[in-house]
């Protein structure tokens, strides 16, 4: 099961067992980068915590901008600590794939956004008489 046809033979039983070859080590994290990411990533959070939790930005619209941009920081840093997510890996098709995917959730995103605004702007506002009203 090894990757190199005259590996000994314990080596071999060795892959066996753990399902995987040393020679893609590599590709896994190592403990300080786990720890970097985790690290980063308990930041990434506790900073929009203390944003709401203390009340500490007066505009509301302010606060859910810096939300939106530190959960963003963070999905990029679970990207790269966790799933290892890079341009070298598997020849760059994972960050090809993970770029359609960001263009086609901006999409989504964005015309919901869009649809949800004109409906709201452009449906006629109803009194609590006309909803009794209202067959």
């Amino acid at each position: 099961m090894s990757s190199h046809p005259h590996a000994p033979a314990h080596e071999s039983a060795h892959n066996t067992h753990h399902g995987h070859s040393h020679g893609h080590e590599a590709a896994h994290g190592s403990f300080k980068s786990y720890m970097t990411g985790f690290i980063l990533s308990v930041i990434l959070t506790a900073i929009p915590f203390w944003l709401v939790m203390g009340d500490v930005l007066e505009s509301r619209a302010l606060t859910v901008g810096i939300i939106i941009i530190f959960g963003g920081v963070q999905m990029v840093v679970h990207m790269i600590y966790f799933l290892h997510m890079n341009t070298k890996s598997e020849g760059g098709w994972t960050m090809l794939a993970m770029i359609f995917t960001i263009i086609i959730v901006v999409i989504m995103l964005a015309g919901s956004m869009w649809v949800m605004h004109h409906l709201n702007t452009n449906m006629m506002p109803m009194s609590p008489e006309m909803m009794k009203n209202m067959p």
